[in-house]
């Protein structure tokens, strides 16, 4: 298969491009600066806020491959930090990367898929994506986004035999903890008290997660399937339990359990 992956340069995005690549897959992936190239990949230096960028981007794999297969929709970024405090180049940074990114690609690729009749689309949200995250508010809000999106987008493409599957990774030890924007201001810690220590205890359950390997190999799996589900929540079992949870109970309920663990 001919697989594009969005935002290779670490974390899943990397292991994702590794692992596809050792199983024979065609493998384009997107990096905003120079990076350390694996073996039998194929780098493309986009930043997918440019749509322009994004539109050349999947040409050039068209152009050379005939085709692509599958997309997969990693790139992103987080800031944390309470809402009241981020500032709108914070928000648009947050938005553009995480949503209008994917949207970038996707409206790229999708007429080479309808003209094929097929295709996956592969967009990663997050369990933030299903529950609003304190003190990342934004970062959930991108992510509701992509969700929202991605029903209307299958309903759509299924006609053409498009298929559209939805990834929730929970806690992951990855690079996007180091990487996350937070905010440092003064008012903002005197204001919420709980902020610091909420984010500590949001940055010791990602640093002690789960492996992008992991991530990987589902989405490996994902692609191999004839029949993917709508969507997958990858993450630990309590992770899991707290999806099913904000299904099923009360809204009320459900707060106080998130605050409670949040320390708020």
């Amino acid at each position: 298969m001919v697989i594009l992956i969005t935002g290779i340069s670490s974390g899943f995005g990397l292991e994702t491009a590794r692992l596809l690549s050792q199983e024979g897959h065609t493998v384009y992936g997107t990096v905003r600066r120079e990076v350390e190239q694996l073996p039998g990949v194929h780098y493309l230096k986009v930043d997918v806020r440019d749509c322009e960028a994004v539109k050349n981007a999947v040409q050039q794999v068209v152009e050379q491959e005939g085709r692509i297969d599958v997309l997969v929709n990693n790139a992103g970024m987080g800031i944390g930090g309470p809402v009241e405090f981020a500032t709108e180049e914070e928000i648009r940074e947050q938005m553009d990367a995480n949503f209008m990114g994917l949207v970038h690609f996707v409206t790229a690729v999708l007429p080479y898929m309808r003209a094929q009749g097929k295709g996956k689309i592969v967009a990663l949200s997050s369990i933030g994506g299903v529950m609003g995250l304190p003190f990342q508010g934004f970062y959930s809000a991108s992510k509701f986004a992509i969700e929202g999106y991605c029903e209307a987008l299958r309903l759509e493409t299924q006609q053409f035999g498009i298929q559209v599957v939805v990834v929730r990774p929970g806690d992951f030890s990855t690079g996007f903890t180091a990487s996350r924007k937070k905010t440092v201001s003064l008012e903002a810690a005197q204001v919420y008290k709980t902020y610091a220590e909420s984010m500590g205890k949001v940055e010791h359950d990602e640093t002690g997660g789960l492996k992008p390997q992991v991530l990987a190999h589902k989405i490996s799996q994902i692609i191999r399937k004839n029949n993917p589900r709508h969507g997958y929540v990858v993450a630990s079992f309590e992770q899991r339990l707290s999806v099913l949870l904000k299904r099923i109970l009360p809204a009320k309920w459900f707060a106080k359990i998130l605050g409670s663990y949040y320390k708020l």
